[in-house]
């Protein structure tokens, strides 16, 4: 022992050491347990060593989900969100046909075997052997049962085969196949000259980084994957799963656009699970989702539309600045869903709060103001526009409906009280018969549109299956004139696509009247329109305008390396901007492929798109799909 090495010390016992020795000895002892005792319940952060000693009951915060198994100790009704993301699975885990996830019945809420003491991945262990835990960013200890999900729905992810032999020949088949070489165009340009980085500049062939988000690399991969599995792009999907697994490192420590985060990587890495079930995506995304949650710690719980990676601080210096409606409004699907795969109902509990606010507040004559304080809660500036903005807030109050399986009410009331006042304040028809949405300032309308309301022809006919009976040919109606409008904002320029703006004044309609409006940065929100008109009405005219796109797009923004945006759509030789811009492969190109496949490719009845055309799954309960679904 060491204590025999000590001069001084001389043998009185068998143990060395005589009787106040001893003593002494046992003091230091006891006092040394103490202390590590104190030190394991009292201090912060000892949250981990406690579970190795009492068996918690309650789930802690984070992703260290340890729950009760399922059924032994009810959940309390009120932790469930209230507007259920799907139910859901981990490879291997449980009974393919268990429900799993959160479910609301008639205004009930209540949960189905929502966590489980297992492991997350991989098939069960056999006998009592624990595996070597993996790194801190590559677990979390929650199930998801994804055979049970993937059950649910009522389609085939990518669709009803058709008969080869029979399509092969046909003009869709080919237009289809047009969009799918211009997608693996597009990405073997990024891949070859800057893959990693978040975009490719295709006349420089290299990369571009940015700043908006705050560190965070690969956005075009993260923004592609959903897109190369839907085309069957296989070996480039692989290539952008391998870099999502080893490279997609969330150590970042800059300024980021939550916004940007979240419908880019968050809503990329979701759909990238939900139509594979690779664990990866589901990691990342949850991981990711957490460095989030500091933008909301605001008064009002409004989140800043800036997180801080490093700090994870939302600025306080900046407290007097606003946050803008359609960022913290177009948060809602994405975090329903990092609960529901995470087993953290943190997530959910933000969002509900953001629209428990929103619901709450005063409405200028049922309007919702673009800038909101995040400090006071209240309205900075009376500026309405469903453009910029303020676009995807009001397309998440009709998707959150859609998305959980028409039992979300009170987005449902939110988003048809705000197309009321939408369509009393802002919806005007020019002299030439053009129907548009303009903006509207403290009570003074400019007559204008931007490319970014262009989506709005297809929000109100995704909708309008849902309005009051007696209005609904009214909405179905209303969405195609809106629709005809943009496509008029593309056919009146020289290069047949649309300028970023678009005015109806001085017998000018439809056209941009400056050159600060004049250019298309591959944007998608027209073509996203004529996807949603053709599927609700099969009118052929959708696909002959998409097919125009298809051929301006190759004609003016294709280059050597890439596609380009244009600096002016009214020039018939433009100069290009030297950016593929990462959402021209999320969203621009996925509208445009669905447009030219069969309706039940990515379904509606089994999903919605987040406002960067990432596909997220509705909640079917298990009632409601065990009438005929398709494997």
């Amino acid at each position: 022992m060491l204590v025999r090495k000590v001069p001084g010390f001389v043998p009185a016992s068998a143990w060395g050491l005589r009787l106040p020795q001893k003593f002494l000895f046992l003091l230091f002892l006891s006092g040394l347990i103490t202390l590590c005792f104190g030190a394991l319940f009292l201090l912060p952060h000892s949250s981990r060593l406690k579970r190795l000693f009492l068996a918690s009951r309650t789930q802690q915060p984070g992703l260290e989900v340890m729950a009760e198994i399922a059924g032994h100790h009810p959940v309390p009704e009120q932790e469930p969100p209230p507007n259920p993301a799907p139910a859901a699975p981990a490879p291997g885990e449980d009974d393919p046909g268990r429900p799993v996830g959160i479910f609301r019945r008639k205004g009930i809420l209540r949960r189905k075997g929502w966590l489980r003491r297992t492991r997350p991945t991989g098939p069960r262990e056999e006998g009592n052997s624990v595996a070597a835990p993996r790194p801190q960013e590559e677990t979390v200890r929650f199930s998801f049962d994804y055979n049970a999900f993937r059950s649910r729905l009522r389609h085939p992810v990518l669709g009803t085969r058709t008969d080869e032999s029979k399509e092969s020949q046909s003009l869709v088949r080919a237009q289809r196949e047009k969009v799918k070489e211009m997608m693996r165009f597009s990405w073997q340009n990024y891949r070859r000259y800057a893959m990693g980085k978040n975009e490719l500049r295709p006349l420089t062939k290299d990369g571009y980084e940015g700043s908006m988000f705050g560190g965070l690399s690969g956005a075009t991969i993260i923004d592609s994957l959903d897109t190369l599995y839907l085309m069957e792009l296989k070996e480039e999907f692989q290539e952008a799963k391998a870099w999502v697994q080893d490279s997609f490192h969330l150590n970042v420590t800059g300024e980021a656009s939550l916004f940007e985060v979240n419908i880019r990587y968050i809503g990329g890495l979701l759909s990238a699970f939900y139509l594979t079930g690779e664990e990866v995506f589901r990691v990342k995304a949850i991981k990711l989702g957490e460095k989030l949650l500091p933008a909301f710690n605001t008064p009002t719980g409004i989140p800043k539309g800036v997180v801080n990676f490093k700090s994870g601080s939302w600025g306080w210096a900046t407290a007097g600045s606003s946050s803008i409606l359609a960022e913290f409004g177009s948060l809602h699907l994405e975090f329903l869903h990092l609960t529901e795969l995470s087993g953290n109902p943190v997530f959910a509990e933000k969002v509900r709060n953001i629209r428990k606010v929103l619901r709450e507040i005063d409405k200028p004559f049922g309007l919702y103001p673009n800038f909101l304080s995040p400090v006071s809660g209240n309205w900075v500036q009376h500026h309405v526009s469903v453009g910029g903005l303020g676009d995807s807030f009001y397309e998440y109050l009709i998707k959150s409906w859609l998305m959980s399986d028409k039992t979300d009410l009170e987005a449902k009331n939110m988003y048809y009280e705000a197309l009321q006042a939408i369509e009393t304040y802002l919806l005007n028809v020019s002299p030439g018969g053009l129907t548009y949405i303009a903006e509207w300032r403290g009570g003074i309308l400019d007559h204008k549109m931007g490319h970014l309301a262009c989506f709005s022809g297809g929000m109100i006919a995704l909708g309008a299956e849902d309005a009051k009976e007696d209005k609904r040919a009214y909405y179905r109606e209303l969405a195609a004139q809106i629709t005809r409008t943009c496509h008029e904002s593309y056919a009146r320029s020289d290069t047949k696509l649309g300028p970023e703006a678009f005015w109806f004044n001085a017998g000018r309609e439809a056209v941009a009247t400056q050159l600060s409006e004049s250019y298309y940065i591959l944007r998608p929100e027209v073509v996203e329109s004529y996807m949603y008109l053709w599927r609700q009405t099969h009118d052929p005219i959708y696909r002959e305008w998409g097919w125009e796109v298809v051929m301006a797009l190759e004609k003016h923004c294709r280059t050597e390396a890439g596609f380009s945006g244009i600096q002016d759509v009214y020039s018939s030789n433009p100069n290009h901007d030297n950016r593929q811009q990462s959402f021209f492969l999320a969203e621009t190109l996925k509208y445009l492929y669905l447009l030219f496949s069969e309706d039940n490719v990515l379904s509606p009845e089994d999903w919605v798109f987040n406002t960067e055309a990432h596909p997220l799954p509705v909640n079917h309960s298990d009632s409601s799909s065990k009438a005929g679904h398709h494997h």
